[in-house]
Order: structure tokens, then C-alpha cells, then sequence
């Protein structure tokens, strides 16, 4: 299989190639293990079944005159969050939970919500048929609200029910891009080839519906922001390392763009790296890729990818490079909470050399954007400082 353009010679991965091969080691040392809770994506049968035996204990909590109520695990609590170095964050086995009384003034709006939503589930997957989250607020603006108690509900609903949202039959709009040495089928038949030029390719809706995917890439880069995953594609970083692949989820990642990653690495288990700003909030996008986050604990074992690497930008390579102080911003109060947060977090112990960076980053009270390196040369990022990362392993 040949993917154009031609990118450098061999030698120059041979770092990424000594990487990819520890990673494939372990990845053989794991083979056949199942993680403790992991999450598996079950049947419409047994979805169907698990909401049957909810309504179920509704009706029976009525005829005993006893008030309905949905028990949910307890997602806001770092007490019920332990860590697994080869998973990342996840919930324990029995953590505490909160229930969702029919008869409370706080919570029976909620009660509702859940319950209408869950009918919607049950039809769609009796019909074989699928729906958007924004699809589902459009059906009852005003029983809903707004999108985002749609959103916490059918969160809760997966977490209840101890199944994938995609076995919910309910899709997440994608915000997402990917671009570089990728070409895969989605599920209606479309045939999709990813490019190397300045037009990415959005991420599909359905991540579960992708068939045949076929890459030569050596790597996949995360990159944090879209205006940086712009600029190297405007730069032809992609198509000079090529073969590669890159994917932003513009920020915040959604579900889509993490479930991709995901299914990228469990495919073909190429080194994962990213290039987020030296900021608190970069380093703890970079940590949701990797290790995942409180709220979706409950499926971290198919959305998480713990052999990420940090590429960049590192503290330490901003005073390596002597970044000009104009690059440079002070860290704002908001800035140091979430740092000393990050610091705090139980993964932190595992990653020492991540640890060093972060204390580097509180000692000098500084930030610094991936565009600060505009003030070395304006090219300097695609053409000297990610080649160079890469090349001589300049990751962590």
C-alpha cells in the first residue's frame, strides 16, 4: 500500500520505529487481559432488556405506593475515581450513588427528562434506527430546556445502564478533523480518504460504523488547537512527515474525536503524541486524551489511550529555546487553581517527568501558546521544532 506524498528518509523514524516497538512489546505482554469493569458494548437485546427492567421496578415502586426514583453512580466525586496506570481514571467497583426522586422539586425534572428519553432509546434501537443528541433536544425543546441536560441525561442513562453510548443508539455531533495517510469506509459505504493538503476531513458521527481502515503512518499527532492543526497543514508539516496522521478535537475533545483516537490505536498501535499549549488547561486536555476524565470514568476502558506521549509544547523547551518574554503570559488565579488540580490528580505520581514540567511551569507563575515559537521564525514549529521532537525523541 503507498499513500503520496513521500515524506523523509527511513533513518528519520528510526526513534519513532524503536518507540513503536517497546509500545508493540507491551501491547503483546497485555494480550488477552481484560481490565476489572471494563465497559463492552452490548447487544440492542440486552439494552432493550436492561431498560425493560427499569420501567419494570418504576410500575412495582407505584403499586407499593413508594416513590420512583433512578439510582446513578456518583460520577462528581474523585472518591469514587481510582486510577488504573493501563486504563486511567475509572469508577470503583462500589462507589457511593445519588438517586433521581419523582417527587423531589430538584430532581423530578430530571426524573422526567430520563425517562422520556429513555422511551426515545428503546424505539430507536427497536428500530435499528439512529439519533443525534441534537436530534433528541429538537423533539421537546420545552420539556428539555437546552441541550446540555440532554446531554447529562443520556450520560446518566449509559452510566445506569453500564453500556457505551453508542450502544444507546444515540450519536454526538462531530467538531473534530483528521488529515494525513488515512483511508477507511463508513458504514452507509463511503469511501473516505484522508489528505495530506489544507482540507482536513471532518470526523465521522458514527466512530463504531468505520470499516477497512488502511494507514502506513508512523505516528499520530493530537494536536490541541484548530488553529494550529490549521497552520501545519497550511505549512505541508503533514506531507513533509508523511506518512503521518493528525486529528484536533478543537479544544475540549467531544466523544467522537476521542473514540477515533481510540480506535486508531487499538487498530494499528502507532505511537500517539500531543502537542498542546504550556498551560494548565493544554496539559489537562493532553490528560483526557490519555487518562480520560471524571464524568465518562465509566468508560474509560474504550475511550482512553495511556501510552500517549507529551510531544509538546514542554515548559522546559520554552527555556531551552529562550522564547523571547513577549511570548510569554503570567498565569491568571484561574491558571494556578486548575495547575495545582492537575498536580494533585493520582496519575501525576505515575508520570515524574510530567510532574517536573508542571512544577517548572508553578515555579516561574508563566505560560506559553504553541504560537510563541512565531517569535523564534514563523515557520519554526513545523519546519524545526516538531521535526527535531520527533526525530530524536524529544517526547516525555
Amino acid at each position: 500500500m503507498a499513500f503520496a506524498p513521500m515524506g523523509p528518509e527511513a533513518s528519520f523514524f528510526d526513534a519513532l520505529d524503536r518507540h513503536r516497538a517497546s509500545l508493540l512489546a507491551m501491547v503483546t505482554r497485555g494480550a488477552g487481559e481484560t481490565p476489572a469493569g471494563a465497559t463492552r458494548v452490548a447487544s440492542s437485546s440486552e439494552v432493550l432488556t436492561a431498560i425493560e427492567n427499569i420501567i419494570q421496578d418504576i410500575i412495582k415502586s407505584l403499586a407499593r405506593n413508594e416513590v420512583p426514583a433512578f439510582t446513578i453512580d456518583n460520577r462528581s466525586s474523585w472518591e469514587n475515581i481510582m486510577f488504573d496506570d493501563s486504563v486511567g481514571l475509572r469508577m470503583i467497583p462500589r462507589c457511593t450513588t445519588r438517586k433521581i426522586r419523582s417527587d423531589s422539586p430538584k430532581s423530578v425534572k430530571k426524573f422526567a427528562l430520563i425517562l422520556k428519553i429513555l422511551s426515545m432509546i428503546y424505539k430507536l434501537i427497536q428500530s435499528d434506527t439512529y439519533a443525534t443528541k441534537r436530534d433528541i433536544y429538537y423533539t421537546d425543546i420545552q420539556l428539555f430546556g437546552n441541550q446540555a441536560a440532554v446531554d447529562s441525561a443520556i450520560d446518566d442513562i449509559s452510566c445506569m445502564l453500564k453500556v457505551p453510548r453508542r450502544s444507546l443508539h444515540v450519536l454526538s455531533t462531530s467538531k473534530g478533523l483528521i488529515a494525513g495517510n488515512l483511508r477507511y469506509m463508513e458504514e452507509d459505504g463511503t469511501r473516505v480518504q484522508c489528505t495530506c493538503n489544507a482540507t482536513a476531513t471532518a470526523v465521522p458521527t458514527n466512530i463504531q460504523g468505520m470499516q477497512h481502515l488502511i494507514t502506513d503512518a508512523k505516528f499520530l499527532l493530537i494536536v490541541e488547537k484548530d488553529a494550529t492543526f490549521q497552520r501545519l497543514l497550511d505549512d505541508n508539516f503533514c506531507s513533509r512527515m508523511s506518512p503521518c496522521i493528525m486529528v484536533t478535537g478543537k479544544g475540549i475533545p467531544d466523544l467522537n474525536t476521542r473514540l477515533l483516537v481510540k480506535k486508531l490505536w487499538d487498530t494499528f498501535h502507532i505511537p500517539v503524541f500531543t502537542l498542546v499549549d504550556a498551560d494548565p488547561y493544554g496539559v489537562e486536555i493532553m490528560c483526557i486524551y490519555k487518562y480520560g476524565s471524571m464524568s465518562m470514568s465509566f468508560e474509560a476502558h474504550n475511550l482512553t489511550i495511556p501510552t500517549i506521549r507529551w510531544l509538546g509544547l514542554l515548559p522546559s523547551d520554552i527555556q531551552r529555546l529562550n522564547v523571547p518574554k513577549d511570548g510569554l503570559i503570567a498565569l491568571t488565579k484561574h491558571d494556578q487553581l486548575k495547575l495545582d488540580s492537575l498536580l494533585r490528580r493520582p496519575y501525576i505520581t505515575y508520570q515524574p517527568l510530567w510532574k517536573q514540567e508542571l512544577e517548572m511551569m508553578a515555579d516561574s507563575k508563566m505560560k506559553a501558546e504553541i504560537q510563541a515559537l512565531t517569535l523564534l521564525s514563523s515557520d519554526y514549529l513545523s519546519r524545526v521544532y516538531l521535526p527535531n521532537k520527533l526525530r530524536f525523541g524529544g517526547w516525555i
